[in-house]
């Protein structure tokens, strides 16, 4: 596995933020920031052996600076909605930014996407990895508790990516943290109509005008949400109003050797295989990207040119009691784990 580093850029405050680009046998390229940690490239030939970028994102740490739509970060200390920005723990309320409408979205604007992490290089039986560190600090975006948070990027010769996220706190909080790669695997040169897609679950989650869970879980089948077999996502996207962006309620047990979903395009032959550890993936489709904002090789993100596979615990957990428990207390550790395993073939 060929690793190499290079100086992304620097912040306002002057401080230098690093690059790092992991090479496989098989010719998978991606490159990982360790601003927001985020994933600004993923190379991938496909069955004709053409390498195109299949991850929406920016060539320059300067673009990441302005506000995007959250190409390729970490996020956290909450990922996805919490209602109102408001959750209780041990009688106490706690008030989070509000940035989504009425509501607290992603961990707030200044949530782990816009953090410098600590970084190192492990290698061990030539897998390298990346190892990220952050401390967020009490009240930290509202959230309580010291957080400290390890995330670590293992990219190997199969052409695998895994992510493990690992944290530990002092005071009782709420954490779910996700990465949030927007995926396209015609490299952009046509939108996401045509990938098709497999989810397994049978149930997503049933939201209000704002996204956020009633609390009800609603069954996939006979709905634009059936992802059971492969379904083109052109004609699921088209009966909606404006796209998904729907919480499914995974099958897998909690195992990460249990297959999650699966994104296809077959006229490059490229796949995207996820598996996690959490009991959620969000299924976005790229709904608010208008044109307005040009990444890669000058490509211009419109609407639904882009899909986030987004592994989660689910949205407004902190308010929903009948949800699998986000509260993470002292003495505990948090531990999430995703692999995406990245395919061509015909």
């Amino acid at each position: 596995m060929k690793v190499t580093e290079k100086i992304f850029g620097h912040l306002n405050n002057g401080k230098e933020v690093k690059l790092f680009t992991f090479e496989s046998a098989k010719g998978l390229s991606i490159s990982i920031s360790n601003y927001g940690g985020i994933i600004t490239s993923i190379l991938m030939p496909d069955i004709c052996g053409t390498i195109k970028e299949i991850c929406a994102g920016f060539d320059s740490l300067e673009e990441y600076l302005d506000e995007h739509p959250h190409f390729g970060v970490i996020v956290g200390r909450y990922a996805n909605r919490i209602a109102k920005g408001r959750f209780t723990i041990n009688d106490k309320e706690y008030e989070l930014p509000i940035n989504n409408g009425a509501n607290h979205l992603h961990g707030g604007n200044n949530g782990f996407h816009t953090k410098l992490w600590d970084y190192r290089i492990e290698r061990e039986d030539n897998i390298a990895s990346l190892v990220l560190h952050y401390q967020s600090k009490h009240l930290e975006e509202g959230y309580p508790g010291n957080l400290d948070i390890t995330v670590t990027y293992r990219v190997t010769d199969d052409n695998a990516l895994h992510i493990n996220f690992s944290a530990k706190t002092d005071k009782p909080t709420h954490i779910n943290l996700t990465s949030h790669g927007y995926f396209n695997l015609s490299g952009f040169d046509d939108n996401i109509m045509n990938h098709k897609l497999m989810i397994n679950a049978d149930r997503y989650l049933e939201t209000d005008e704002s996204l956020i869970p009633t609390g009800t879980l609603l069954e996939c089948d006979n709905t634009p949400l059936y992802f059971r077999q492969f379904t083109r996502l052109g004609d699921s996207i088209l009966p909606t109003s404006g796209g998904i962006d729907h919480c499914f309620e995974l099958l897998n047990n909690g195992s990460i050797d249990s297959l999650a979903a699966i994104l296809k395009h077959k006229p490059s032959g490229r796949s995207i295989s996820v598996y996690t550890t959490q009991p959620g993936l969000q299924l976005y489709t790229g709904n608010s990207l208008d044109g307005s904002i040009k990444g890669h090789n000058g490509t211009i993100y419109n609407k639904q040119d882009a899909v986030c596979l987004e592994t989660q615990h689910f949205p407004d957990t902190p308010n929903q009691s009948n949800f699998p428990s986000t509260l993470l207390k002292p003495m505990e550790e948090y531990r999430h784990e995703v692999k995406y395993v990245f395919k061509t073939e015909p």
